[in-house]
């Protein structure tokens, strides 16, 4: 702490309380004195990204691959206008995250004066993106609210927590401790036995269980607990798109992310109960709640709210997940018999789903074949969406473990490099690759120069298709294949790559992938990998969406 400390002091010395090590940012007027602090504390590392949705993102993917808080810093008005998008992503995909943004002098505020950053209503815009939203009052609230935030970011269910902070607030001096009691997260929920007492019942009662994870597995650290529940009964898990690897996907019991899957429907309503852990049956993933389910559903979550809001749940446990597992396996163990014609059934629907869906993939199961085959078991996987990301990357591309599988959630473009790259900065022992197209790496590119600068080496598979490959597939599908604003100019992406100073490859047949990719892991820098999908050819089946109803 300086002699005479501020505002800005104060709140580096509450994330340091927190066990914040790094945060990305674009430093502004608005900001300046909590910059000033991290400098001359020297504890927290600074990345200083190029844009204030890649700062957000890359405090996204940091987040997710580590289980950490992420820490997003801008400055007010269009600063936190440009981040909105991804504080929306964040948001959706339930990410622990302190978004800090500057705000102008306080005796300015609300006010429409047209002081410079100043923006109608900020706060309200923030409170509609996040899980909540604070403002800091006068300098002597700013440590309390500060350390407030950061107990409800920390806190289950996951989601954005942003504080806006005058610029004089910031400035002015701070006297007497810190008040460290208030910023400490909540601890887990544990579950009401008479709650485990009625999903253990329904349980008991099942032959063909089957389970439905979700991420609050990963969030709880409920990947032992899940396992062995599963083991147990007997039963086929299904994940969400965000619980992938909360059981291993090369583990028997272990059907994916494939429930949305045509060949999966007679299995599933085949099946007398679910158990839905931690997760939100999204649209997508259901065909907009279309999809046939167990009539007899248990449902795990920690958000009350959740029980019972997508799907009818017969039984209701409002736990933490790793809690609420621990209590079912205790319930159940030495009181249930796994059938193992069942099991053979599941294994059946397993190879069914993956089979279906390497049969519309053409030359492009080499590639997801190879990509696996030349990376380490824990190597971590992000997905933009494009089309590979959507089919294979989603869904046939092994995932063995937590964390290892990082998307955007909420369906928007161009933000896997910037999520990679918090990623490889939270998992640095890892290799970190990323799945884009050329129209979503276009958005953010110019976070390749953070890459250089802060020697972050991710690898980037860059599929060309000349254009946004899904909505000109649906265009072509559905709208008589009139074509509109789907067809993209692009520049050389390998030069552009090499001009900020990354490795870059071309591919142009399957042939190619693999020794592009071995040759881009050996650069220990970043690379980029073009593949050329014109070179190649198309998918046996064409792309055009999830599938909206069964």
């Amino acid at each position: 702490m300086s002699e005479n400390p501020n505002g800005g002091d104060l709140i580096v010395q509450a994330l340091e309380a927190a066990g914040v090590e790094v945060v990305f940012g674009v430093i502004s007027i608005h900001n300046m004195p909590i910059y000033d602090a991290i400098a001359r504390q020297g504890s927290i590392r600074a990345i200083p990204t190029r844009s204030e949705p890649g700062a957000v993102n890359m405090a996204d993917g940091y987040a997710r691959a580590t289980g950490k808080l992420g820490v997003a810093i801008t400055s007010t008005g269009t600063g936190a206008g440009n981040a909105a998008g991804a504080l929306v992503e964040a948001q959706t995909a339930g990410t622990p995250l302190l978004h800090l943004t500057g705000q102008i002098d306080s005796v300015h505020l609300d006010q429409g004066k047209g002081f410079i950053h100043e923006a109608k209503d900020q706060l309200g815009m923030l409170r509609a993106i996040s899980k909540e939203a604070y403002r800091v009052r006068s300098a002597a609230s700013l440590g309390s609210t500060v350390l407030t935030a950061l107990a409800q970011a920390q806190a289950a269910p996951g989601g954005v927590v942003s504080v806006e902070i005058p610029i004089d607030l910031q400035k002015a001096p701070q006297t007497g401790p810190l008040p460290l009691r208030q910023g400490r997260p909540t601890a887990p929920l544990p579950p009401d036995p008479a709650e485990i007492s009625a999903a253990a019942r329904l349980l008991q009662a099942a032959r063909r269980p089957l389970i439905w994870a979700g991420s609050g597995v990963i969030a709880a650290g409920a990947s032992d607990e899940l396992r062995q529940l599963a083991e147990l009964t007997g039963a086929g898990v299904l994940t969400s798109q965000a619980g992938r690897g909360a059981l291993p996907e090369d583990h028997p019991l272990c059907i994916g992310n494939f429930a949305n899957n045509p060949a999966l429907h007679d299995f599933l309503t085949s099946c007398d109960v679910l158990l839905a852990v931690g997760t939100r049956f999204r649209g997508q993933e259901t065909g907009q709640w279309k999809l046939p389910l167990p009539a007899n559903q248990i449902q795990i979550d920690t958000d009350p709210l959740a029980i019972g809001r997508s799907y009818e749940a017969t039984a209701g446990v409002v736990a933490d997940a790793k809690l609420a597992l621990a209590a079912l396996h205790t319930a159940l163990e030495g009181q249930f018999k796994p059938d193992p014609a069942f099991g053979e059934e599941v294994a059946v629907a397993r190879q069914g789903v993956r089979s279906a869906l390497r049969a519309t993939l053409g030359p492009y199961e080499r590639i997801a074949d190879d990509l696996r085959a030349g990376l380490d078991r824990e190597a971590i996987l992000v997905r933009d969406i494009t089309i590979s990301s959507s089919t294979w990357g989603s869904r046939l591309f092994p995932v063995y473990g937590p964390r290892q599988s990082i998307h955007a959630a909420g369906g928007g473009i161009g933000q896997g490099l910037q999520m990679a790259l918090g990623v490889k900065l939270g998992q640095p022992t890892r290799q970190v690759h990323v799945l884009c197209g050329d129209g979503g790496f276009l958005v953010n590119c110019g976070e390749l120069a953070t890459a250089v600068q802060e020697n972050i080496p991710v690898v980037i598979l860059l599929f060309n298709d000349g254009g946004y490959g899904v909505i000109r597939n649906i265009q072509q599908k559905s709208y008589g294949g009139r074509h509109i604003g789907v067809d993209l100019h692009s520049p050389d992406f390998r030069a552009l790559a090499q001009a900020f100073g990354a490795a870059a490859y071309g591919v142009r047949s399957v042939a190619d992938f693999r020794p592009a990719l071995d040759a881009a892991l050996a650069e220990g820098r970043p690379a980029l990998l073009e593949i050329d999908m014109a070179a190649i050819g198309p998918f046996a089946v064409p792309f055009s969406g999830p599938a909206q109803s069964v």
